[in-house]
């Protein structure tokens, strides 16, 4: 590949990965009633709790991935809240077979999404980072 994309394409990459998890922490935000209920049918407690956290979490950690602030960790962070959240939120397993197909598609999209923020926590921000300019391992 030639050189010149790699940091233009690793910039992208990151935009793309953290899109999923800010839009969905400002969702969450927006709507910690709802949130906190979809939590709980999900048998975690302190719902309404878990629910801010979880909001503040993914806004966070997603802003740092797009900026390339302490990426690797932020990415790293989000790869792991992934696939926690696959096996407490999609368990295809264990529903009616009228939605086994699409919960296991929303599994296997996080297993996707954590194997991209494993990604970028192994190599890195790229270029286009604060990171980089800070010399922290881009």
């Amino acid at each position: 590949m030639l050189d010149s994309l790699k940091s233009p394409l690793a910039a992208t990459g990151r935009v793309l990965l953290a899109l999923m998890f800010v839009m969905a922490g400002l969702s969450k935000l927006g709507n910690i009633a709802g949130t906190a209920g979809y939590i709980a049918n999900a048998g975690l407690p302190l719902a309404t709790a878990l629910a801010v956290l979880t909001g503040v979490f993914e806004v966070v950690a997603g802003l740092a991935l797009v900026v390339g602030f302490k990426a690797r960790w932020a990415a790293l962070a989000l790869g792991l809240f992934t696939l926690l959240a696959s096996v407490l939120f999609h368990k295809f397993w264990a529903v009616p077979e009228a939605q086994q197909y699409v919960q296991q598609l929303m599994f296997m999209k996080n297993l996707a999404v954590a194997g991209g923020m494993f990604m970028v926590a192994a190599f890195g921000a790229g270029a286009m980072s604060i990171d980089a300019r800070r010399g922290a391992g881009a």
